[in-house]
């Protein structure tokens, strides 16, 4: 018997063998495929656009970087120095003693750009560039544009057209159109440009398009993309952030314009009851904050901003402002959501879309009444009094990356292919790479990697 269950242990261990010595040897020879594409001849400019947190934060005036800092702040600090300073009468940032400066390639051994650089120079051959660069014919190139990922994604579009603009001027070419990879929030970005240039549309419901960058684009694509929002945010809202052991708070992250406007658009059905019926309850409304005594509206955290001040007046003070500021963001988060899922005119740079669906990955709330009172479930593992039928897995978490569903990825309401997208949500989708790695992994995929190749050089 022992003899038996040796064997069988041992022909399990050579299979296993097996599999990762296939693995490793079965994957794309990505030099043989492009090698003859590495003079291609007027090839367009990629411009790569990174998402939340994935550039480097420095002081203007010291130089210091603050994010992602050094490997003890990263992993302990609570990154209070991100917080933006709040304008009381304007509603609005004050200028940031922070400027962006660099992209987050590798950091305490995560590799979070590093692998899409390296695929775009070692292998595709392309050169990298900085504006106002001399441009030598014949060449390929692509830029970094890094950005301050904590400010309204309206003022980066409008940043990414300045960008844009300067790297038809550095080609000579006023008729140049790039391409554009960009991961996560930066393709939310980068959707803004193409519909509105640099026109801030979110002072009303008009958004009127113009396509200023739909003109100077070839083709876009977009990596882990958030495009019907994530309820992974919302959570981050309520609990923090934890890039390291400790969290970043509710109250520095609620000061950043941009987190509000990757919130679940209002097309999602976001929030059910224990039942699983959808609750009809907006998101973009402060009141409904304030009712669940979500982020600053929680008791706990209201006790720890005042706790900073040294006057009673002076963290009121400072609390009735940013609720004011709260308030205002999410309704500028709300147009800004809508601004991207209006039609656009016939001629428009489509979309290819790479993405994960192998993790479960958050994608509604459940509402449970307990003696009386409704408490709000983040986890399966959280209901109290589960209902007989009721999957809680299937109903609260939806294959994804993590932190971007399926569904949200390819700009749909719902997870069902067979279902026929929602009449206002216009997402003009080309083609779609599904892969099988987390949100902050996707860039190292090979498969990723072949197929971004393969859409950059192609002329079809």
């Amino acid at each position: 018997m022992f003899k038996r269950l040796f064997y069988i242990a041992f022909g399990a261990v050579i299979a296993l063998a097996g599999v990762h010595y296939f693995a490793a040897f079965n994957k794309p020879d990505l030099h043989r495929l492009y090698m003859q594409s590495m003079t291609a001849p007027d090839q367009p400019p990629v411009i790569f656009i990174h998402g939340v947190l994935g550039s480097k934060l420095k002081d203007k005036k010291t130089g210091e970087e603050l994010w992602l800092g050094h490997l003890f702040n990263l992993l302990f600090g609570e990154q209070a120095g991100l917080k933006l300073e709040i304008d009381p009468d304007a509603l609005a940032p004050k200028p940031s003693r922070l400027t962006a400066f660099a992209i987050a390639d590798n950091t305490a051994g995560r590799d979070f750009y590093g692998n899409i650089l390296r695929t775009l120079s070692d292998v595709g051959e392309y050169e990298k560039a900085t504006l106002e660069q001399k441009i030598q014919p014949q060449k390929k190139y692509y830029y970094e544009f890094h950005y301050d990922w904590r400010l309204d994604n309206v003022i980066n579009a409008a940043r990414l057209a300045d960008f844009i603009d300067q790297v038809r001027l550095d080609y000579g070419n006023p008729e140049l159109k790039v391409d554009i990879v960009a991961h996560s929030m930066g393709g939310l970005v980068a959707r803004y440009y193409i519909r509105y240039g640099r026109d801030d549309v979110l002072m009303d419901n008009d958004f009127p398009i113009n396509m200023y960058g739909g003109e100077r684009v070839r083709r876009v694509i977009l990596l882990g993309t958030p495009n019907l929002g994530s309820v992974q945010l919302l959570y981050s809202f309520i609990e923090g952030i934890k890039p390291g052991f400790r969290r970043i708070h509710t109250e520095t992250l609620v000061t950043m314009p941009s987190l509000y406007q990757l919130l679940p658009h209002p097309l999602n059905n976001w929030i059910v009851t224990s039942s699983g019926k959808p609750l009809r309850r907006d998101l973009f409304d402060v009141e409904i904050w304030r009712r669940f005594e979500w982020s600053i509206f929680d008791e706990k955290v209201r006790r720890r901003i005042l706790s900073k001040y040294a006057s009673a007046a002076e963290g009121e003070a400072y609390l009735e402002t940013l609720e004011a500021y709260f308030e205002k963001s999410l309704e500028r988060a709300r147009r800004f959501v809508w601004s991207l899922t209006t039609p656009l005119p016939e001629e428009h740079p489509r979309l290819i879309v790479f993405g994960g669906d192998c993790t479960l990955t958050p994608a509604r709330i459940v509402v449970e009444e307990v003696a009386g009172v409704s408490e709000i479930r983040l986890y399966p593992d959280e209901i109290a009094h589960p209902e007989p039928g009721v999957d809680y897995d299937a109903l609260l978490l939806e294959p994804g990356d993590g932190s971007v569903t399926k569904a949200s990825l390819l700009g749909r309401d719902n997870l069902d292919p067979s279902i026929p997208r929602h009449e206002h949500s216009f997402f003009p989708l080309d083609q779609a790479f599904l892969l099988c790695e987390k949100h902050n992994s996707l860039t190292s995929n090979v498969s990723f990697q072949d197929n971004l190749l393969n859409s950059l050089l192609s002329r079809d």
